[in-house]
């Protein structure tokens, strides 16, 4: 039982027992067996298990803390505040150890020091059978080739995995039960479709968090590295580990390497308007003409409007402007307490502000809008409502980045949308009225928890190595929170109910809404591996619209499909047939280009308006009498 002085209890002590365990099991294991290939000239397996045993002992530092963050979230609950602060998030399965039975832990010791048994007794065979240790004068045998192996992954891409039969055993056998779990849950009978997809994503999740190469004693490079760097790397791995419990948020990349404004977001512009929800950027021209129908991007308000506007390399904002656009974008505000009431309603409210404001400015009848993931789904709402109350002709085309209207192919984000996970949702964000963005980041890591944690667990808390300087990282870091009445319905009403395609099902602003009432001519770009709003969902938008329509397949996912600038010469895409009845016809039909597709776009939207004028008086913010509110990229897009 958990008890003041330690809240971790018995389960905590036991969980320490296993590390000990872990470094004596694999220093008795591989003595004898060639474990010294394996090691720097001098050092031998008493000396590992040692090492072993100093990195369990670092392990037992990272419990303290966890037991202390437990305690201090006990506190809180008992003051009435919110127990679940952000900053507990990566100790929230810890502080439950100690309501575990004590046997649970025992038992698995016990299996794990059994396995490890029948490894070495393996090994040991395998050793004296076909010299995979040494060889008779000493000398190490090759690794056996990757290709020769049963399985391959790329987490156990070093030669150190295969150098010994330990790590080749330990690995080979973690693949081969890995495969065997999933393909079990694909055979389980008596599951709905959706409790199915379910456990399958929840036995992904453990199956990856479960492989050796997450643990100091089962990592043959981590082991090498300790040893070499005398544990300094565990040293600095404890210290980024303690610097992202405080902070509440897996560190990605140098936090120090970008500043908005400098090096990101540095595109040149004003703020010219603003309400408390959202400023509108206004980009200085660069060519003495522009096309008279501006541009108006709607960024997804769950991250900062700079995705589009990262180093001038990859900014499309950037490429936009280069290209002779108008260009303005929204920068929604991060919610804080004061936006408890901002609903669905609101958003498209303030989308239609953006609308009519860049059409006074400039004195224009219509804009070109996009809408970027969620911001898209409500450019899709934004549409029908204008359409219903005839003002349609406000926009002149509409474009679409990886946004969903039919949920119903929604992908992995659907295992975050049961009837308990909302109800948990609302625990978190009820008290202060919005979610913090933390959660949400957490969330979205956890569906590429292989490439967005358990690498950076690896790399960061186990080798110690420093952070890279990673503008796509950090602006994934870099968190928005969300007002906590509208993320609910959004959640509830789109991802679960699937609302949007029902006529008139829901409304905003007084105006109920149909999709099949927009006959904006579109364009809908999809990422062909995007994994938060898959192809198959988004295509289905081609289903709901009436009027002209193009549809354009990118190669890779949700970000790196969309920024994929034509100077990086990255990536495909395709076009075809548009008004095929499915994605898989669509496929078929289509025909492959190399590169970015946003030249392909460009073309798209000089044959909806090709008309040029000067890029003068109010074309270009800051001029005489027109200073604006502040320089881009603004203050909201600086709010925490």
């Amino acid at each position: 039982m958990a008890d003041d002085k330690n809240p971790m209890g018995a389960a905590g002590e036991n969980l320490k027992g296993f590390f000990d365990m872990q470094g004596n099991a694999m220093r008795e294991m591989m003595s004898g067996t060639g474990i010294e290939a394996l090691l720097p000239q001098g050092m031998n397996a008493d000396d590992l298990g040692e090492w072993a045993s100093a990195s369990a002992q670092l392990q037992q530092l990272w419990l303290d803390f966890a037991a202390h963050q437990a305690q201090a979230a006990a506190t809180k609950a008992a003051e009435g505040a919110n127990p679940l602060d952000p900053a507990q998030w990566l100790v929230l399965s810890q502080s439950m150890l100690g309501q575990l039975p004590k046997g649970l832990f025992d038992a698995q010791a016990r299996l794990a020091q059994d396995s490890l048994k029948l490894w070495s007794g393996v090994m040991e065979r395998f050793v004296a059978g076909i010299g995979a240790g040494a060889t008779g004068d000493g000398k190490a045998t090759e690794a056996p080739d990757p290709a020769a192996l049963p399985k391959s992954d790329r987490r156990f891409a070093d030669p150190a995995w295969r150098e010994h039969p330990a790590f080749l055993l330990l690995h080979q056998t973690y693949l081969l039960l890995a495969d065997y779990f999933r393909q079990s849950v694909k055979d389980m009978g008596g599951l709905d479709k959706a409790k199915r997809q379910q456990l399958e994503f929840a036995i992904s999740a453990l199956t990856e968090a479960m492989s050796p190469d997450n643990f100091v004693a089962l990592n043959p490079v981590v082991m090498k590295r300790t040893v070499e760097t005398r544990g300094q790397n565990l040293v600095r791995g404890m210290q980024h580990l303690i610097n992202d419990m405080k902070r509440g948020q897996l560190t990605h990349t140098d936090p120090d390497a970008f500043r908005l404004g400098e090096n990101l977001a540095a595109t040149p512009g004003k703020v010219v308007h603003e309400t408390p929800l959202y400023q509108l950027i206004q980009y200085s021209p660069t060519t003495e003409t522009v096309l008279d129908v501006p541009l108006i991007i709607f960024p997804p308000w769950i991250n900062r409007f700079y995705i589009l506007d990262l180093t001038p390399k990859k900014s499309f904002i950037k490429w936009a402007v280069d290209q002779g656009l108008s260009v303005f974008v929204v920068s929604w505000k991060s919610a804080d307490e004061t936006m408890a009431d901002v609903v669905w309603d609101d958003y498209i409210r303030a989308q239609i502000n953006a609308i009519d404001h860049v059409r006074t400015r400039l004195d224009v009848p219509h804009v070109h809008a996009i809408g970027y993931c969620v911001a898209g789904t409500t450019l899709a709402a934004t549409l029908a409502i204008l359409s219903r109350r005839g003002e349609a002709d406000k926009v002149k085309s509409a474009t679409f980045f990886t946004a969903q209207v039919d949920f119903e192919k929604s992908g992995d984000l659907k295992n975050f949308i049961d009837d308990g996970q909302l109800e948990m949702i609302g625990k978190l964000s009820s008290q202060q009225g919005y979610l913090d963005g933390r959660y949400l980041a957490a969330a979205f890591n956890a569906l590429r928890g292989r490439d967005l944690i358990w690498n950076y667990v690896v790399n960061n808390y186990l080798l110690g190595e420093d952070y890279p300087a990673f503008d796509l990282l950090h602006w994934n870091g870099d968190v928005t929170n969300l007002p906590a009445k509208w993320h609910n319905d959004y959640l509830r009403d789109l991802y679960r109910d699937n609302k949007l395609v029902v006529p008139d099902a829901l409304q905003a602003d007084g105006t109920p809404i149909d999709l099949t009432q927009v006959a904006t001519p579109s364009f809908v770009q999809a990422g062909r591996e995007d994994h938060i709003a898959p192809a198959e969902s988004v295509w289905r938008i081609t289903q709901h619209f009436t009027g002209p329509l193009e549809f354009l397949l990118a190669g890779s996912g949700h970000i790196a499909g969309v920024v994929n600038p034509p100077a990086a010469g990255k990536y495909q895409y395709w076009v075809g047939d548009s008004a095929a009845p499915s994605l898989k016809a669509f496929v078929e039909s289509a025909t492959e280009h190399p590169g970015s597709w946003w030249p392909h776009w460009l073309e798209w939207l000089h044959r909806q308006s090709d008309t040029r004028l000067p890029a003068t008086g109010k074309r270009a913010p800051g001029g005489r009498g027109d200073a604006g509110i502040e320089d881009a990229p603004g203050r909201y897009v600086k709010t925490r």
